[in-house]
Formats: structure tokens, C-alpha cells, sequence
């Protein structure tokens, strides 16, 4: 977890210093090419080596409104690859070893009830990071069709928010030093936020509150 917190900001950071080298780089690039632009981006999301806001700066920046769809796509991709990934490292191990531990047990079993407000909750905060949270959400059991569907619908307002940003940059190097330059953009990155851990608060204390319920013994 260490790994998938520390690794986008090196990922981001080697890009930036390419992209400083060769600005050029990303601009008219052939059908074939912008498809493997895609397909590579999804692989660096999933693995965190890119953040997902960054990426969408950039496609934003070079690829305009008509590469939202490939965008779009490359999340959905990206979250599949992560998933699959995330259980096949983990196999169960951490539902495993929280069986000792029933009411940990529980409230998990009562999230993946509420499975879909969980997940568009955790990828609609631009403060979350993209694989990490693929990451949890994959091994504490989540189903993997309603993953990806609530993924994709989760991450569209900020990445939307992001991708907007992108097309209207001017030099798109120094708005990936400042994202969030201007009232306007912390004003929306500030909501983002706050709906996300507001809503989880209250998702989370609804799964503790009928677990305890349950455990505690009729008078």
C-alpha cells in the first residue's frame, strides 16, 4: 500500500520531465497510436504509476473533447486490470484473517450490501488514490461487474472536472505543477472532497450502527 501511495508521484514526476523535453510528444498522433496511448495509460493507472487526475490533464490538454470516450474506456480498463491484479495477490487472504475478528467480519459483509454507494463514494474524492482504493475494494470482496459499473460512474465528475481543465490549459506543464489554481477549481475540489468523506462517514456508520444492533442482546 506504501508502494501504491509513493509510486504515482515518481510516475508523475518522469512524465512531467519527458513531456517538459518533447511537448510535442502527444500532439498528432495517428488512430493506431492514440488507441496504444490508451491501452498504456490503463496499465500505468491500474498500476499506479500515473494518477488518474494527472492523466486526465494531459488527454484533456492533447487530445481534446473527442478523446473523452478513449478516456472513459481507459478508466474502465484500468479498473478491471487493478482488480484483477489486487485479488489475485491477495487470494482471500485478508477476509481470511478478519474472520478472527467478527465484527470487523460484519461491517464488511454490511459494506459490500451497500456496494455501490461505497465504491462511487471512495472514486469520487480526487484526494483517494486510484489504485489503492482499487485495491482495497478488490480484496475485501466487492463483486467485480458492480466494481467496475460504479468505478466508471464514481470517477466521471472529477475526471470530467480534470479533463475540462485540461482542454482549456494554455501550457499544460504549469497546470499539472498547480491543478487546482483559481476559486473555481478548489472551490470544486473542496465539494468533491466533502461529498465523498461525508458520504462514506455515513455509509460506514450505518453498517456499524446494524452490526452492533445485532450483536447486542433483546432486553
Amino acid at each position: 500500500m506504501g508502494l501504491l501511495l509513493a509510486v504515482p508521484l515518481l510516475g508523475s514526476a518522469s512524465v512531467l520531465g519527458l513531456l517538459y523535453e518533447r511537448q510535442s510528444l502527444l500532439h498528432s498522433l495517428s488512430a493506431g497510436q492514440s488507441l496504444l496511448y490508451f491501452l498504456v495509460v490503463a496499465l500505468t493507472m491500474a498500476t499506479a504509476l500515473t494518477p488518474t487526475t494527472f492523466v486526465a490533464i494531459i488527454t484533456g490538454y492533447y487530445f481534446g473533447w473527442s478523446g473523452l470516450p478513449g478516456m472513459v474506456m481507459a478508466y474502465a480498463l484500468a479498473s478491471a486490470i487493478g482488480y484483477e491484479l489486487a485479488r489475485r495477490l491477495d487470494h482471500g487472504k485478508l477476509r481470511d484473517f478478519l474472520h478472527h475478528f467478527p465484527k470487523a467480519d460484519a461491517v464488511l459483509d454490511e459494506l459490500q450490501s451497500q456496494s455501490w454507494s461505497l465504491i462511487i463514494l471512495t472514486r469520487l474524492s480526487p484526494v483517494l488514490p486510484f489504485a489503492l482504493m482499487t485495491f482495497v475494494l478488490a480484496i475485501v470482496g466487492v463483486a467485480r461487474r458492480r466494481f467496475l459499473v460504479a468505478s466508471v460512474v464514481g470517477m466521471l465528475p472529477r475526471s470530467l472536472f480534470f479533463y475540462w481543465l485540461g482542454t482549456k490549459a494554455q501550457d499544460v506543464l504549469m497546470l499539472l505543477r498547480d491543478p487546482d489554481e483559481g476559486t473555481l477549481s478548489k472551490l470544486v475540489l473542496l465539494g468533491l472532497v466533502a461529498a465523498s468523506l461525508f458520504g462514506l462517514f455515513i455509509v460506514f456508520n450505518q453498517a456499524l450502527q446494524r452490526v452492533l444492533r445485532r450483536s447486542t442482546p433483546a432486553s
